[in-house]
């Protein structure tokens, strides 16, 4: 069995919105979006209105993690997979879990009580700091970059 076709897997915690929509659909070339997380793939109301970001040629799937690590290896190699979770520890379950995840494109992780910023979009803590290290021991390319025209970083390197 071929591995699926993921361009590339993006933490965002505010998941599909216009600029993802476009900017990185267009940019990557993709075709297919697969939001892996928990709350969202229940939620019809909050998918419609990811949806209405979406061009109409892209299809878009929402997945629990754990349905993500299911049917991930089952997709055809014609779907070039724009994948986006919410958190750094989602993106490390499904790593975990068996999904191909060589490059993680760190977009926004929004400030909260005890956390400390690190760039314009992104805000850690201890334990997200630990997810990170853990995803790059295991061999995935961590590329913080909030839009496809910045020149990305290396997030291992601003702790």
């Amino acid at each position: 069995m071929s591995a699926p076709n993921i361009l590339l897997t993006r933490i965002d915690n505010r998941l599909i919105h216009g600029q993802v929509g476009v900017t990185w659909v267009n940019h990557l070339g993709a075709n297919l979006i697969v939001v892996a997380n928990d709350k969202v793939s229940t939620d019809e109301v909050q998918q419609n209105l990811m949806d209405m970001v979406l061009p109409d040629v892209i299809q878009s799937r929402y997945f629990s993690l754990q349905k993500t690590i299911d049917v991930i290896h089952k997709a055809s190699p014609r779907q070039k997979i724009f994948l986006v979770v919410i958190d750094v520890h989602d993106a490390l379950a499904l790593k975990e879990g068996g999904v191909p995840i060589d490059l993680l494109n760190i977009g926004n992780m929004h400030y909260e009580e005890g956390k400390k910023q690190i760039s314009s979009t992104v805000s850690l803590d201890e334990k997200d700091i630990a997810a990170f290290k853990r995803l790059g021991e295991l061999g995935v390319k961590l590329d913080l970059r909030r839009v496809p025209s910045e020149k990305g970083q290396n997030i291992l390197d601003l702790f």
